[in-house]
């Protein structure tokens, strides 16, 4: 299932920032065009997160899934064929939808297996797979050059694979079209909840803009793979460091924790912006970014019943979609009139001010509902 964001998220969404400088030259773009098009892609989110709700209800949590997967695929396989900015712009929020809709059910699936397994990891494992598209494309992007078309068709060909290779994880049988998906649960995590605007907002400009940044340092490729590989490998490797404490640390100790890493991983590139420094930055980024949402799953499994998961998990993706849409195009503004230093000043400012928002929030957050003992397991 960690496939699902693989696509999803690693391949439709952040795989772009790869494409930008390329795209923005051959197509003569400004930064703010550029960002517009990441604004599209949370556009379509935003749209697909409102109506997951619904599909779930019509189809079931699997079928949802699946239907996110195959029209992520379609969507880079449309990208691959266009220059039209409308047209790409199209497509960049259908791939957004699709996203959403793969991102709010798996996220879903996580928590159930999770609360089987009286366990943190199955939800961490299931936002690491986003690590596994981001190597991929840093691995492949890069030494393509100028051959973006090229680029988008591969993307969309290993999207294809991805949605193959999960059909099976999410098993038929599995649920059914439920008559209600439950009641959204924001108003007791309103601080969780805006601390997930405001990394929503943030963190994506980092990425979006980070092949832009490089390029302007006049970066050669092998930098580009080793800072995109690096970082995706670092989400990868991030369950090992946050499953435990995403299932063991008290209230919002862990997404304060994220926040705070992730505002000084972004910093850290601005303090110092030498090869290695960036890389490091680059790793913080990784290891982090991917946490948040993980751990903002995590509490909304701890203070809702399982029966509200679906309903309370696609508010707070309304939220995320909502902030990660505003934030590439006002950082894109912000840089057409500074420099591509004000994406990286951005993530720092608002991931900031997230986990000052997590912090409070946990001296309010309501006491957690009580657990449901784990299942006995089928070899006990």
């Amino acid at each position: 299932m960690a496939l699902g964001t693989a696509s999803a998220l690693g391949l439709a969404r952040f795989a772009y920032g790869l494409l930008l400088p390329a795209m923005r030259d051959d197509l003569h773009w400004s930064l703010a065009e550029a960002g517009a098009m990441n604004t599209a892609n949370g556009l379509g989110y935003l749209l697909g997160a409102l109506l997951t709700a619904f599909a779930v209800r019509r189809t079931g949590t699997a079928a949802t899934f699946r239907s996110g997967m195959i029209v992520t695929a379609v969507a880079l396989a449309a990208t691959a064929a266009t220059d039209d900015y409308l047209a790409l712009l199209a497509v960049r929020a259908a791939a957004g939808a699709g996203g959403a809709a793969v991102f709010v059910t798996g996220g879903v699936i996580a928590s159930r297996i999770a609360a089987r397994a009286a366990s943190g990891t199955p939800i961490t494992v299931y936002f690491a797979g986003t690590g596994l598209g981001i190597v991929f494309s840093g691995a492949t992007i890069p030494p393509l050059g100028d051959h973006r078309h090229l680029a988008w068709a591969g993307l969309s060909a290993a999207a294809a694979l991805a949605t193959l290779i999960s059909w099976t994880a999410v098993r038929a049988g599995a649920d059914s079209p439920a008559a209600t998906t439950g009641r959204a649960h924001v108003r007791p995590l309103w601080g969780v909840a805006l601390a997930y605007l405001l990394f929503a907002t943030g963190y994506i400009t980092y990425i979006t803009f980070l092949s832009a940044y490089l390029a302007d340092r006049h970066a050669p490729t092998g930098q580009v793979v080793l800072t995109w590989t690096a970082l995706g490998l670092a989400v990868v490797a991030a369950p090992a460091l946050w499953s435990r404490p995403t299932a063991r640390w008290p209230g919002t100790r862990t997404l304060t924790t994220l926040l705070g890493l992730l505002a000084g991983g972004a910093a850290l590139a601005l303090a110092a912006p030498a090869p290695p420094v960036i890389l490091a930055s680059a790793i913080v980024y990784g290891a982090t970014f991917m946490g948040v949402p993980a751990a903002v799953t995590a509490l909304i499994k701890a203070d809702t019943s399982p029966a509200d998961w679906t309903a309370t998990l696609a508010a707070f993706t309304t939220l995320f979609a909502a902030g990660q849409t505003a934030g590439p195009w006002l950082a894109g503004l912000l840089a057409d009139r500074t420099s591509t230093d004000a994406t990286l000043a951005w993530t720092a400012v608002l991931c900031a001010a997230a986990a000052l928002s997590a912090l409070i929030a946990g001296r309010s957050r309501p006491a957690p509902l009580p657990r449901p003992a784990p299942l006995p397991r089928p070899d006990a």
